[in-house]
């Protein structure tokens, strides 16, 4: 959420921001409904201090026999105490139609962000590894998966619908092995604290990282009123949620390797088969939370530990820069990790790793103090996934066919499939 004392003081900004994003201004919209909300702010607290004056008042004209002044004074506190409580209600309302403006806004990008309008303005910022070169032809990850017996959509859509997948045998032990040297290479190596965390939410929570009130459509809802976890960056930035920490002891590093759960609400028609876009999918998550001065340092530190994971997997990917119209709600720079699928033919996200300013923090009410300070600063967060465990596995399956239908694990692998080096088609 942004600063409305920051708005106020560089609305161009703010407009510039909005524009570079494909969006509407908003800044004198936003102003003039601050108008109202400080307006009726000053009223009440004008009411309260006549309210309190006046009974003092009270007290002195009857102390001097002014019995006259006296009811004149009383019938002003009786009024004002039928008006108080409206006036309270209008300060309540402008301020909340306030607070869900400002929680509808993006965040602003940075200035080194490219400008553009979508996916194809988005800038390669490194390549990394080459394309396998081979003798036979590439396929798809369903078509290897279904070929070796041990992937099966069609149990999977019985089970639960469409977008879900049913793993069996060496593949679910594949997709785990994957899951857990993602979170032991950033526990062991990269400095991460592990982390189990609740996979239901409250919309508080989703609130803070930005998911509510703009993205409900995307999740998944309980009767209950709670949430299934789209992203573990929910949980582990909600972490620090309505606290303040020691500067000293920042930044603080978390991981999780959890299930997330997306509706998918906007991806009709698109990656209809296979497990590239499904509702429940494992994934391996980043979180940071920095002070002010660490976070763009940080940024790039924790993409490499993402990078890592694909390097030690010896998968080709890119690495791009996000431009202003492609980055998520709350990010302020962001770079994806692109994973090369032969099968495909293409690039495809596997990690999208950002630095959110502030701008979550607000949302959170999460603060740091320093040593020498007495004033509190709002902390910078960042997420990244370390990576997307089902998208990993259909990198690992189509990178690494071989000619006669089978899928050589990767060495890095090899320890955590009790040795198997070579996956087959089912007897």
């Amino acid at each position: 959420m942004l600063d409305i004392k920051w708005i106020r003081e560089n609305p161009e900004a703010l407009d510039a921001a909005l524009a570079k994003r494909g969006a509407e201004p908003l800044a004198q919209s936003l102003i003039a409904l601050d108008e109202k909300r400080r307006s009726a702010v000053q009223k009440v607290q004008d009411m309260q201090s006549r309210r309190n004056a006046a009974s003092k008042e009270i007290g002195a004209a009857m102390a001097q026999k002014n019995n006259e002044l006296a009811e004149k004074l009383k019938a002003e506190v009786a009024d004002l105490k039928v008006l108080l409580p409206a006036a309270e209600e209008d300060d309540r309302r402008f301020s909340d139609e306030l607070n869900d403006a400002l929680s509808r806004i993006p965040n602003v990008p940075y200035d080194d962000v490219p400008v553009g309008k979508d996916e194809h303005d988005n800038v390669v910022a490194r390549v990394t590894g080459e394309k396998p070169r081979w003798n036979h032809t590439p396929k798809e990850h369903f078509e290897i998966g279904e070929a070796l017996g041990y992937m099966d959509f069609e149990r999977a859509t019985k089970l639960s619908g469409s977008r879900f997948t049913v793993l069996t045998g060496p593949l679910a032990r594949l997709e785990r092995a994957l899951g857990l040297f993602m979170i032991d290479l950033h526990t062991r190596e990269h400095g991460y604290t592990e982390v189990s965390s609740p996979l239901l939410v409250r919309a508080e929570a989703l609130f803070g990282t930005g998911n509510l009130p703009k993205f409900e459509e995307d999740l998944f809802k309980t009767t209950d009123d709670r949430y299934m976890i789209p992203t573990a960056e929910v949980t582990l930035t909600n972490l620090v949620r309505e606290e303040i920490l020691d500067q000293e002891k920042l930044p603080l590093r978390f991981t999780a390797l959890t299930p997330s759960f997306r509706s998918e609400a906007g991806s009709a028609g698109r990656d209809t088969r296979g497990m590239l876009r499904q509702h429940q999918f494992w994934k391996c998550e980043l979180v940071s939370i920095t002070d002010a001065e660490s976070s763009i340092a940080e940024h790039e530190r924790m993409t490499a530990c993402a990078e890592e994971v694909l390097k030690r997997l010896g998968l080709h990917f890119r690495t791009l820069t996000l431009c202003t119209g492609d980055m998520g709600f709350g990010s302020r720079k962001t770079y994806d990790l692109e994973v090369w699928l032969p099968g495909q033919n293409t690039y495809r996200e596997i990690s999208s790793c950002s630095v959110c300013g502030d701008f979550q923090a607000r949302r959170m009410n999460a603060r740091y103090r320093g040593k020498e300070d007495k004033a509190t600063k709002f902390v910078h967060t960042l997420n990244g996934s370390g990576t997307a465990v089902g998208r990993c596995l259909i990198a690992v399956l189509e990178n690494y066919l071989n000619e006669d239908g089978s899928v050589t694990v990767p060495d890095v692998l090899v320890p955590y499939m009790g040795g198997l080096t070579k996956i087959e088609r089912a007897a």
